[in-house]
């Protein structure tokens, strides 16, 4: 009997060192089964950076077979120059910028995007003499500005630089980018002319404007306001709370009181890259699908820690304190005006990193509405350059794949019947209801902006 339970316990250490080595002769397959295995990526120092910090700190990429690298860029154009010339592999980006890089404005190139690494997280936050020339304007509850603050509250400001031949000057971070794309529909709810481009022979966007809009790299932002060359800005956190920190300036607005649940940036690489390594491409979402969940599971309960992350010099760099303040579900406009503002940064909830195709024709919508984009196109157009980009496809296989190793539920996604395109809304400042299949239409609800087969001509608005 006893040699009868030897034998057996021989036999079971050999099957379960047969399936280890099994399960380590799958793993290694599955590790060469990448087309590349060491990735270098880029970001810019924003909080919204968060899933690249997070997939490298907590192993995610390590799981998936990657040895990749995380590097800081100057600004967007070095940014996506250097993923176009193969120098990145990939890149946190503006969930507007492939939208630019398609229609061939400034820079032509395939880039796609299978993953939305952040919704909403930016704010437009004016100097202390705009805001205090703003006030009056703003109707005030137990003794506190009522929230949203709309831009006709600005008008009165912008009367009194024009009556004193000065310009009003405000930055954003990239002409195809969403900072420029929401100033912009803040100030023309508001009834302020942000102004037109007419490419190639006008690339300002200052042709017609009321506010003169620049471009100012994210970092810079809070000393560039100091030095007064700019009055207020449009940019993602912590440089909208450093700016209350350092007691230069108050936010007005965020982008989610602004329109609620926008996508703001996404993961990007160059379809070439795509095509040629489509099993690391899939590889790299799994990781940062693991570290968005990880960013919004259970009720943010993790975000202390990712701030710790996030403050140190090689990724954001900013005091812990300004990180936490809108982090945490947050927002601080006025010095001490603090706010619960929880869905300030979104991750994964509400679906919040499935690259939804309404998301792409509303970003291309903006680019025809002030020119970028100057001449007619179609709906079947929007809808063909939406799906160019944004590559759900590639999202829900690494999803799936997700699923099946169970580090992730079903129902954390969206169906397998998912059309791509949400449900119109009309969660805008100025109530207008977009729908993503009618992109035209949706264009002919606003009085400021170009519409139907409207272009810029030689300065002026033609029909």
């Amino acid at each position: 009997m006893k040699q009868t339970r030897i034998v057996i316990i021989k036999k079971l250490a050999a099957a379960l060192t047969a399936a280890s080595l099994l399960t380590f002769s799958l793993s290694a397959n599955a590790a060469e089964k990448l087309e590349k295995d060491s990735l270098k990526l880029g970001f810019i120092k924003l909080t919204d950076m968060a899933p690249l910090a997070v997939a490298l700190e907590k192993g995610y990429f390590d799981d998936e077979g990657l040895s990749v690298q995380v590097e800081a860029q100057a600004n967007w154009k070095v940014l996506l120059d250097r993923v176009i010339g193969g120098e990145l592999d990939g890149a946190h980006m503006l969930a507007t910028l492939p939208f630019g890089t398609a229609i061939g404005y400034g820079t032509k190139a395939d880039i796609v995007s299978a993953f939305t690494m952040t919704l909403n997280g930016d704010a437009i936050t004016v100097s202390n003499e705009v805001w205090k020339q703003m006030k009056p304007q703003i109707p005030l509850k137990d003794g506190k500005p009522v929230h949203p603050i709309k831009a006709d509250t600005l008008k009165p400001v912008l009367e009194k630089y024009k009556s004193a031949g000065k310009p009003f000057n405000m930055a954003m971070t990239f002409p195809v980018g969403t900072h420029n794309m929401k100033l912009r529909y803040w100030l023309a709810a508001g009834g302020i002319k942000p102004g037109f481009y007419a490419p190639p022979e006008d690339t300002s966007g200052q042709i017609d404007a009321e506010a003169m809009l620049s471009v100012t790299p994210p970092p810079q932002m809070p000393a560039t306001m100091d030095s007064g060359t700019i009055v207020g800005y449009c940019v993602g956190e912590p440089w909208n709370q450093q700016a209350v920190f350092k007691g230069i300036g108050v936010p007005v607005i965020s982008d989610y009181e602004l329109m609620k649940n926008s996508a703001e940036k996404i993961f990007g690489v160059t379809k070439e890259w795509a095509d040629k390594n489509p099993n690391t491409h899939k590889a790299v979402i799994k990781a940062l699908i693991r570290a968005s969940m990880w960013l919004d599971a259970e009720n943010n309960k993790n975000r202390n820690e990712s701030v710790e992350m996030l403050s140190q010099k090689h990724y954001v760099g900013a005091d812990y304190e300004v990180l936490a303040n809108s982090m945490n579900g947050t927002f601080e406009y006025e010095k001490g005006d603090k706010r619960d503002l929880p869905d300030f940064n979104v991750f994964f909830r509400h679906n919040g990193s499935y690259p939804y195709y309404s998301d792409a024709v509303w970003s291309l919508t903006q680019m025809r509405r002030w020119g970028q984009i100057n001449e007619y196109k179609s709906d079947a157009w929007f809808m063909e350059t939406a799906k160019k980009v944004y590559r759900p496809d590639i999202y829900m296989a690494a999803a799936k794949t997700l699923v099946a190793e169970g580090k992730a539920k079903a129902s954390d996604f969206p169906a397998d019947s998912e059309t791509g395109f949400k449900a119109p809304s009309g969660d805008f400042i100025d109530g207008v209801v977009f729908d993503g299949t009618k992109p035209n239409d949706y264009l002919t609800k606003f009085s400021i902006g170009l519409k139907g087969k409207q272009k810029v001509v030689g300065g002026k608005v033609v029909e």
